[in-house]
């Protein structure tokens, strides 16, 4: 029980970060640079992390970093930022926690987890407090909601096939791939659109400078990691801590009101993780739902020896996966 307090604890870094990173591109970031804002977060934090663990992919991790950094941080980062510009930060946090049932549904067949009837509940308790709270938010646009929707479902499938495909491979090396992969992707696509990059300013210097290096290098490797222990459902209901820290700082540093129903949304919230998070009894359950799963799937995706290869084995380090 203590271990999966941890991987709780770990793993809530990334969605309060997350939640503070809509204030900070909202307040600090230049509107009209969505690419160059998603590539100067994903290309430095991928580079700070390959700086921590200097491993290159190996076999089907070329093809699978490009693959998961055009989902996890190409598209991923610049629908996101544009919520950011578009949406109150309340309000742009918020529709990103409908992410619990979503990747509940993906995990199922990517993964065979089952949803939980704990997951569920939580996922339906803490979806109904968000809404409230989005009901209760003022200033919300429609390309906005749909730039933060559509985040959700792409966001959804590659964290379940980041899942799907770790198995042992070097968490820090895959995440450091993915980012750079991601953030190589955007440059010349934000060259040809967008021209010139912003200039950085000492406080957009310092907002990227967060941007980067907390709420993307510290956060996916906290998040990875609770994919990595944790039942994706478990893992997506941490996620709820997204809009609850969003709101609690539109609501303290952007001035937006907060009402009562809002407050009652984010106890709902808090409840859904809670009802959630990992049992001993369910662990041991997912436990044998995954073994069932791999024995029964004998796929490509499916064998060790893929995962045990991930990263050049030369500079593999004892204890290390």
């Amino acid at each position: 029980m203590e271990a999966n307090v941890r991987w709780v604890a770990l793993t809530a870094v990334a969605p309060v970060a997350w939640g503070a990173n809509y204030y900070v591109t909202r307040e600090f970031l230049p509107a009209d640079h969505p690419l160059y804002g998603a590539a100067l977060r994903a290309l430095p934090a991928g580079l700070a992390l390959l700086a921590v663990r200097r491993r290159r992919p190996h076999g089907a991790w070329w093809w699978r970093s490009a693959v998961l950094g055009l989902l996890n941080v190409s598209v991923f980062f610049v629908l996101v930022y544009a919520a950011s510009q578009l949406l109150p930060t309340s309000v742009a946090s918020t529709v990103m926690a409908a992410s619990p049932l979503t990747m509940m549904f993906i995990a199922w067949p990517l993964v065979a987890e089952r949803p939980r009837t704990a997951h569920l509940s939580g996922a339906v308790i803490g979806l109904a407090g968000v809404c409230l709270m989005l009901l209760m938010g003022a200033g919300a646009s429609v390309p906005g909601i749909l730039a933060s929707a559509t985040a959700v479902l792409v966001s959804s499938f590659g964290h379940v096939l980041t899942k799907r495909w770790s198995g042992n491979a070097d968490l820090l090396a895959s995440t450091a791939w993915q980012l750079t992969a991601g953030g190589l992707f955007l440059l010349p696509v934000a060259a040809a659109v967008e021209g010139t990059p912003p200039a950085l300013s000492p406080s957009v210097f310092a907002a990227f400078c967060y941007v980067a290096l907390v709420a993307t290098a510290l956060a996916f490797t906290a998040w990875f990691t609770g994919l990595r222990h944790l039942p994706a459902g478990t893992v997506g209901l941490i996620g709820l801590l997204n809009p609850v820290t969003g709101v609690l700082l539109g609501t303290a540093l952007a001035k937006e009101a907060l009402t009562v129903q809002q407050i009652c949304g984010l106890a709902m919230v808090l409840a859904g993780v809670a009802l959630g998070r990992p049992t001993r009894a369910g662990r041991r359950a997912d436990g044998r739902a995954a073994n069932d799963g791999n024995d029964s799937s004998p796929g490509p995706n499916r064998k060790p020896a893929l995962a045990a290869h991930a990263c050049d084995p030369s500079t593999e380090q004892p204890g290390q996966g």
